[in-house]
C-alpha cells in the first residue's frame, strides 16, 4: 500500500510516499480502509523533528505521518465486536511509537480509539473531526467550569478552538472569543456572547467585558501569559499545546491538554455533527501524492478548516 513517511527530518520536501506493507490487524484493533486523513499542526512538527527533539518520539528510521482518519473497517482483529467490516468510522491514531500514520491507504487502530462516523458527513468533513474535537472536549473537561461560567477562547477561529466555542456553548458557558476581525461573525454563530479582535490589548479587552477576568481560558491559540491575564484570581487556564503553559501565576490553575484517543467521547462528537451541532469545516482537499503541498499551505497559515488528503 500506498503511506506518507518521513526519513529523515525537515521541510514539507522529506515526505515522501512509499510502498509499504498492509499492516496486520492485532486482538482489539480494526484494519481501516482511509478514506480521508486531515493535516494538522501536529504533524508538521512530526516532519520537522520538533517531538523527537521534544523527546516525544523513539527513534526510528521511518516515521509515519497523521493523526486523524475517516473511512471503512477492512478487518477486525480478535475481540472486537463493535465494528464488522464495511462500518463506515472515524478514529485518532494518538501513539508516536508506531511507524505508519494516517495518510495512508490502511491504518490500524485499536477499536477504543474508533468510534462510527456521523451520518449523512462525508469522509473529508469527518476526518476533520477527530483531533480537534477531542482536543476542545478534553480541555473542557480539565478547565471543569460550571455552566454560567465565563470562558476566554482564544485561536477561537481555528480548528480546535471552533469546536471549543461550540462545545462550551453547548455547556451553558459564557464565552469570549478572541479571533481576527473577519472571523467576528463565525464565533458568534458558533456561541460566543462576546468577541475581542486579536489586535485589542487582551487581558484588559477581556476585563472590560468581564469586570474581575474570566472563570477560565482556553489557550487555542497560544497566547500564554497575554490570555492568563484575562484570569481571574484562582481561576483555571488550560492550554493545548505542550510546553506552552505559563506559570500558575496568581493562584490560577494551569494545565496542559495532551490529547487521548477516546472512542466514547469521539461517537458523542460524532453524533453532535450529525445533529449540526458542531462545525466541520474543509479547507481544501487534496490527493495523498500532493502531501507536501498541503504542508507547505499548512505553513503559510491563514486557513479556515482543514486541509484534508485522499489516498
Amino acid at each position: 500500500m500506498r503511506a506518507v513517511v518521513v526519513r529523515s527530518f525537515g521541510g514539507p520536501d522529506v515526505l515522501e510516499v512509499s510502498e509499504v506493507p498492509v499492516p496486520a490487524t492485532g486482538p482489539g484493533q480494526v484494519r481501516i480502509r482511509v478514506d480521508a486523513a486531515s493535516v494538522n499542526p501536529v504533524d508538521a512538527a512530526t516532519r520537522s523533528g520538533a517531538l523527537a527533539s521534544a523527546g516525544l518520539m523513539p527513534p526510528r528510521e521511518v516515521i509515519g505521518i497523521g493523526w486523524d482518519v475517516a473511512g471503512h473497517v477492512d478487518e477486525v482483529g480478535t475481540g472486537v465486536t463493535t465494528f464488522a467490516p464495511g462500518d463506515r468510522v472515524i478514529g485518532l491514531r494518538d501513539r508516536l511509537d508506531v511507524s505508519l500514520g494516517t495518510y495512508a491507504e490502511f491504518v490500524v487502530l485499536d477499536a477504543e480509539a474508533v468510534a462510527p462516523a456521523p451520518s449523512g458527513i462525508s469522509a473529508t468533513e469527518a476526518a476533520t473531526l477527530p483531533l480537534n474535537g477531542l482536543t476542545a472536549l478534553q480541555a473542557l473537561d480539565l478547565l471543569a467550569l460550571e455552566p454560567g461560567a465565563t470562558l476566554l477562547v482564544t485561536g477561537a477561529a481555528g480548528a480546535v478552538g471552533g469546536f471549543a466555542v461550540e462545545l462550551a456553548a453547548l455547556r451553558g458557558l459564557q464565552v469570549v472569543a478572541a479571533a481576527g476581525a473577519e472571523d467576528e461573525t463565525f464565533v458568534r454563530a458558533a456561541g460566543a456572547w462576546w468577541f475581542v479582535p486579536r489586535s485589542a490589548d487582551l487581558a484588559e479587552a477581556v476585563r472590560d467585558l468581564v469586570p474581575g477576568g474570566v472563570d477560565g481560558a482556553l489557550d487555542a491559540a497560544v497566547l500564554g501569559v497575554r490570555a492568563l491575564g484575562a484570569v481571574r484570581n484562582r481561576g483555571a487556564f488550560v492550554s493545548v499545546v505542550a510546553g506552552a503553559a505559563p506559570l500558575p501565576l496568581r493562584g490560577i490553575t494551569v494545565s496542559e491538554q495532551w490529547v487521548a484517543a477516546d472512542g466514547s467521547a469521539l461517537a458523542w462528537l460524532s453524533s453532535l455533527a450529525e445533529r449540526g451541532q458542531v462545525s466541520l469545516r474543509v479547507a481544501d482537499t487534496l490527493p495523498l501524492h500532493h502531501a507536501i503541498q498541503a504542508h507547505e499551505a499548512l505553513a503559510k497559515g491563514g486557513l479556515r478548516g482543514r486541509l484534508v488528503l485522499t489516498p
